[in-house]
Formats: C-alpha cells, sequence, structure tokens
C-alpha cells in the first residue's frame, strides 16, 4: 500500500469516527446531526488535550469557541437592543419599538451552558429573545451571569436572583413600562436550573411584592444526587450532551477539584448522612410508566462525607431545585416544562412535574419525541435544524397564550 494510499484511508477512518455516531432512528436530519455532533466532540477533544498539556483549563477552551458566536446588540427599525446593567449585572436588553395598547408583558430569560459556557450575547440566545419580544410585543431581560470555572455557586444564581429581584420593583417595572401581573421567568438547561431556584427563592423573600406569572422551564438541570437514572444510562453517549459532559458541568459549577467530578461520575458523590434527600429524586415512584421502561432502581450509594461538607453546594436546592421540600414548591407559580426524548437530563424535568403536580401546582408538560439536548440552540446557521424553529414556535406561541 503506498504512501498516499495510507494516508487516505487513516484521514478517512479519522473522519468516520467523528462523523458517524449512532443516531436514533427517530432523530430528524440524522446527517446534519452528525455533522454538528463531530464538531461538538473535535472541540471537547481539544479541550481536554488542551486541559492535559496544563496549558488551559477545559471550560476555557469550550468559552472560547462559544465566544465566536457572540454578536453585539443590534437595534433595528423594530427593536431597541442595549446592553446594560441592572444592580450591576450585566444583562441585554430588548424593547419593541411597535406601540402597545396598555402596559407590556415581560420575559426575563437565563441562557444554558452548564454554568460554565455561553451567554446571552450568543447569536442563538439573540435571536431567540428578539423573537420573543417581536412576537409578543414584549420586553425581554436575557441575563450575563458570571460562569465557572472562575466563579462557583452561589455566584451564578445570586446574579440572576440579583437581576430578577431588581426588574420586579415597581419603579422599574414602570419605567420600561411592563404589566406587574405578566411576568415571567425562563431559562433552558442550566438556566431552566437557575429559573426554577429564582421561582422557589422568590417565594420565601417578603421584600418582593410583585409575583411571577408563570415560569418556563426548557430542558432543565434540576438534581444533583442521582446521575444514573433512565436518561442518563439511555442517553450516556447521545449527540451534544453525552453524560461525561454533564458530570464535568455539575461538579465545574461547584469546584474545580477533580475528586468530586471522579465521584459524580461513578455516582458515589452524597455522602450516607444526606440519605433522606433520595426520597424527592427517587425516579422509581416520581417517572411515568412508559419512561422507566426496562430499568431497575438501584439504591443510592454513599460517598465520602467530605464532599457534602467541603462543597455543600451540591446538596443545595439553590442549585438541585428538585432537593426543595414539598412545602417550598406550594405558591409556585404556572409552570411549562419541556423535555427531549434523547437526553440526559429527560428524568429531572419529568419528576419536577410530578413533584410540582402533587403539590398542587398547575404544570404543563411537553415532551418532544426525537429531540436532543439543547435543540433551540439550532436555529442559526449553519447549524439550523427544522426541529429547533418548530420548538422556538412552540415555545414562543405557549408564551404568547398564557403569559
Amino acid at each position: 500500500m503506498g504512501t498516499k494510499t495510507l494516508c487516505l484511508l487513516l484521514a478517512s477512518l479519522l473522519v468516520a469516527y467523528y462523523v458517524y455516531t449512532p443516531v436514533p432512528e427517530n432523530i430528524e436530519e440524522r446527517w446534519k446531526l452528525m455533522l454538528i455532533n463531530a464538531g461538538f466532540r473535535t472541540i471537547e477533544h481539544v479541550a481536554e488535550l488542551t486541559e492535559w498539556l496544563g496549558l488551559m483549563h477545559y471550560m476555557e477552551v469550550l468559552m472560547m469557541i462559544t465566544s465566536m458566536e457572540y454578536t453585539a446588540p443590534v437595534s433595528d427599525e423594530n427593536m431597541t437592543v442595549t446592553d446594560t446593567k441592572f444592580n450591576n449585572v450585566p444583562v441585554r436588553l430588548f424593547i419593541p419599538k411597535k406601540q402597545s395598547s396598555g402596559l407590556r408583558r415581560a420575559v426575563i430569560y437565563i441562557h444554558g451552558g452548564g454554568w460554565c459556557v455561553g451567554g446571552s450575547a450568543m447569536e442563538p440566545y439573540d435571536l431567540l429573545s428578539r423573537w420573543t419580544a417581536s412576537k409578543l410585543n414584549a420586553v425581554v431581560v436575557s441575563v450575563e451571569y458570571r460562569l465557572a470555572p472562575k466563579y462557583h455557586f452561589p455566584v451564578q444564581f445570586e446574579d440572576v436572583y440579583t437581576v430578577v429581584k431588581f426588574f420586579l420593583q415597581n419603579s422599574v417595572l414602570a419605567q420600561y413600562g411592563v404589566d406587574p401581573h405578566r411576568i415571567c421567568v425562563s431559562g433552558d438547561s442550566a438556566g431552566g436550573n437557575l429559573a426554577a431556584a429564582v421561582a422557589q427563592k422568590l417565594l420565601e423573600d417578603l421584600e418582593v411584592k410583585v409575583k411571577l406569572k408563570i415560569q418556563v422551564l426548557l430542558y432543565p438541570a434540576l438534581q444533583t444526587l442521582d446521575l444514573d437514572s433512565p436518561s442518563y444510562r439511555d442517553n450516556e453517549n447521545k449527540p451534544i450532551l453525552p453524560r461525561s459532559l454533564m458530570v464535568r458541568f455539575w461538579s465545574e459549577y461547584f469546584t474545580t477539584d477533580i475528586s468530586l467530578k471522579e465521584a459524580m461520575a461513578s455516582n458515589r458523590h452524597v455522602p450516607a448522612e444526606s440519605s433522606h434527600l433520595f426520597r424527592l429524586v427517587n425516579w422509581s415512584n416520581l417517572l411515568p410508566e412508559e419512561f422507566k421502561k426496562d430499568h431497575v432502581y438501584v439504591g443510592p450509594k454513599y460517598g465520602s462525607s467530605r464532599f457534602g461538607k467541603k462543597y455543600p453546594g451540591f446538596l443545595d436546592p439553590r442549585a438541585a431545585p428538585l432537593l426543595a421540600d414539598d412545602t417550598k414548591l406550594l405558591g409556585l407559580p404556572m409552570t411549562y416544562v419541556l423535555t427531549c426524548q434523547h437526553d440526559v437530563l429527560r428524568d429531572d424535568g419529568l419528576m419536577y412535574v410530578s413533584r410540582l403536580r402533587e403539590a398542587g401546582i398547575e404544570v404543563i408538560h411537553d415532551h418532544i419525541e426525537g429531540a436532543i439536548h439543547g435543540v433551540l440552540m439550532f436555529i442559526t446557521s449553519p447549524t439550523h435544524l427544522a426541529l429547533g424553529h418548530r420548538v422556538a414556535n412552540k415555545y414562543i406561541e405557549w408564551l404568547n397564550m398564557n403569559l
């Protein structure tokens, strides 16, 4: 075999390795998703190599890539877009120029990215906020919270809560012409986590007089205790968010200590003294039968007590809203939860739906078959997917009908 032929063969094998990922049959645009996923996998491998060489932290590499999608706050004939600060926390503000017959609705949006990457200025988030503001003739506040690994929990939560609390002041709402009875907090993935945590915290904050009308949780991450639920098992190596990456996001939210990541990866990170919390995330009781399939619930495997003492954040409901006691769920606003079939976080959303309904909260659950995690991020070229556009439209239509 000649040298050129060998090189061609090796290159072909390498391309095939990256491009061909087993993709479920019910996923649309399968080859396009394979190519997109190949790009994600390449970035992850580059990040691993760069970190291994001691050149840069893994998440810093991912952040460099996502920053390439950042777009300026461009206003046009229909929308005024500005980057400003609410109580010293950066936000991107979208205000329609169209006249309104009365006070406007408002959506506070919290972006995803595993508390480590992403931002309100990324093109997909900028576009989604523009669509929301335009179609609802609403004010949209997109929060730019600080990220790990430079900042750990509870900084991300505190940044978002600061913005929400500031915006809910009657004087601020009046400044932007917002109806205090028609306000929503919304977020995807890690942003859905923060939205749920904020909604819970507002219930006990006596300084906040304005109440949320609705909360929207788009494929949210909601619990840190059991990273071996059926959705984590079934989607361990599915496109976009494999289990290994989600475990890394969770651990980085609390610390750069690699030992917590390793313990989470083996699902042995919860100390025995916190065993009482497992009842709040017991999927054998909380999941609908069709999502349990043939999975058998295995009781918790306890880890070192030092994790709970050194990094208590992963046992805090502000980081894991599913750990909130039932009494803390009472009084939450009407809730829309969107889950995706091929997503490690699917069961987090499903369990929260069950617990909210048990608490008497009105919940609308929208489960998307054939969808992957982060589907709303795929609405801009060249990675746009038809399903991403349909889900975005579904989300905005629901807001329009219920906010």
